[in-house]
């Protein structure tokens, strides 16, 4: 972990190059650095993926509106400081990039992270060890 989840409606599809945010969020995660200057987000688990909503319905249903929902869970452990810092950079980069949309097409954009503790937690991965000296 830390895994990001974009949730979007359908109409941005043709307009938003979806996929370009999803390469530009997991590279400006891997750029975040804590107060001692450590990674802070492993490059193993940066993962970023988005879906159109099959369905929606936003605001009114009068216009073309669209919305963009991501959400980033992380697990336990980093300094508040930290969580301020990786929510402002994503929330710039998804500002960068959808601005030229929305002023074309009323859009709203949330992000919101998540932390918790795991009830559950089992990973098996061969992708961590490719990273490990890279720090």
């Amino acid at each position: 972990m830390p895994h990001m989840v974009v949730l979007y409606s359908p109409n941005l599809d043709p307009v938003a190059d979806i996929g370009k945010l999803c390469r530009s969020l997991a590279d400006e995660m891997l750029t975040i650095r804590d107060e001692r200057g450590q990674q802070v987000l492993p490059a193993g688990g940066v993962r970023v993926l988005a879906y159109a909503a099959d369905h929606a319905a936003i605001a009114d249903g009068e216009g073309d509106y669209a919305f963009v929902y991501l959400n980033l869970r992380l697990g336990r452990g980093r300094s508040a400081d930290v969580k301020r810092r990786i929510g402002e950079q994503l929330a710039e980069v998804a500002r960068r990039h959808f601005e030229p949309l929305m002023g074309r097409q009323p859009t709203g954009v949330t992000l919101q992270i998540d932390e918790g503790q795991e009830v559950f937690d089992h990973k098996y991965s061969t992708l961590h060890p490719l990273f490990a000296d890279r720090k």
